[in-house]
């Protein structure tokens, strides 16, 4: 049966694969969307590829009654709008608590003291919330440590430590129990998006479902962002003839998750009465290097340049964090469809789409970093 759906953040990267996802199942789309000029430049209207059939609002989480407008006749929320950069976020402070948290709880009083006709809303959450991952020492026993020692760091000793034997620990997939130690502003405004629908959905008897989304690849995802997924990163430097810059070794891991795999948690979130209530891990459960992924990407794009490791750090960087997608395979059904190697297939076409239109901000981007003493 068809319903009727609004997604914020509608526009963007992963939002317009969920609408082209619901589309093809027949359901009637609302998309509010401000058109960052971050993500999107200075367009001002939807960008050529956001399905045509749809209703396009084009708003901001911040004004109360324009919000409303969109939320008042839907079913079900999607709500995917966030700004997106965690190192920008370290001196943007009051930007991403807006547009995150302020604009969240815009979206939940509405749900509270305005009519509407919504049943279920699905959050977009992130990994960042976790900081680090979970790690074992096989002396020991399991770890969850918080931010690496600065003299660690400064001497190029990336990894963990145990703080009992001194042992060297080992990265293990991270599940939806560990605690929440964020390392920055962005991952702390995720975890308000997080805890606060939540919250007011228990509370108001909303059926919400918050997705804690990992590393997301894929089309369309903004390559003139200098403060995006590092897959766009990457392929922006190439795509613009420079190097892409490595921290650190290059052998943190990440779990990278095509954004159609995303699309089916995000569906099955809204499907299955066992998403009540609960918060699920959405990724693939195996790690890869940010090293693998530069090498990958610069043979397939422009293999005349070769990566950078710098061996420099960020501030409030984290080594590893890979998912543990046990629950949502086993409460939702869901489980990875698309291997790293056909993702990066299908990303690495796009791209090539996108020659001559892309302008690489990386530099301008660390040199803002930089100056505000965070690498």
């Amino acid at each position: 049966m068809s319903k009727k759906i609004l997604i914020t953040g509608g526009a963007g990267f992963i939002g317009s694969h969920l609408v082209d996802f619901l589309i093809e199942k027949g359901h009637d789309i609302i998309v509010f969307d401000n058109l960052e000029e971050q993500v999107h430049g200075k367009i001002g209207k939807p960008p050529e590829y956001l399905n045509k059939n749809i209703k396009f609002l084009k708003g901001n989480l911040a004004n109360y009654e324009n919000l409303y407008s969109a939320v008042k006749d839907v079913e079900i929320i999607f709500h995917l709008a966030a700004a997106v950069g965690v190192g920008q976020s370290m001196y943007q402070i009051a930007k991403y608590i807006e547009y995150n948290t302020m604009g969240t709880a815009n979206l939940l009083d509405i749900l509270v003291n305005k009519e509407h006709n919504v049943k279920k809303l699905i959050v977009g959450s992130s990994m960042s919330i976790y900081g680090e991952g979970k790690y074992k020492c096989e002396s020991c026993g399991y770890m969850y440590p918080k931010l690496r020692e600065i003299k660690d760091l400064k001497s190029g000793f990336w990894e963990f430590k145990c703080k009992n034997c001194g042992k060297q620990l080992t990265s293990l997939p991270t599940d939806e129990e560990k605690s929440l130690d964020s390392t920055s502003i962005y991952a702390m405004s995720k975890k308000h998006q997080e805890k606060m629908s939540l919250l007011i959905g228990e509370t108001y008897g909303i059926d919400t479902t918050a997705l804690r989304l990992f590393n997301v690849y894929g089309s369309r995802q903004a390559l003139s962002n200098p403060y995006t997924g590092v897959c766009a990163i990457f392929c922006s430097n190439l795509l613009c003839g420079n190097p892409p810059l490595i921290f650190e070794d290059g052998l943190q891991s990440r779990d990278f998750v095509n954004v159609k795999d995303i699309c089916q948690s995000l569906f099955l979130s809204m499907e299955k009465s066992q998403a009540k209530g609960e918060i699920f891990n959405v990724g693939t459960g195996e790690p890869i290097t940010i090293k693998s992924i530069a090498e990958i990407l610069t043979q397939k794009i422009n293999p005349e340049i070769k990566p950078i490791i710098t061996n420099k750090f960020r501030a409030g960087d984290i080594r590893h964090c890979v998912s543990d997608i046990t629950k949502i395979k086993q409460k939702l059904g869901y489980k990875p469809k698309i291997s790293f190697e056909d993702g990066i297939e299908e990303l690495i076409q796009w791209v090539k789409t996108q020659v001559g239109k892309v302008e690489d901000k990386s530099k301008k981007a660390l040199e803002e970093l930089k100056n505000k003493g965070l690498v």
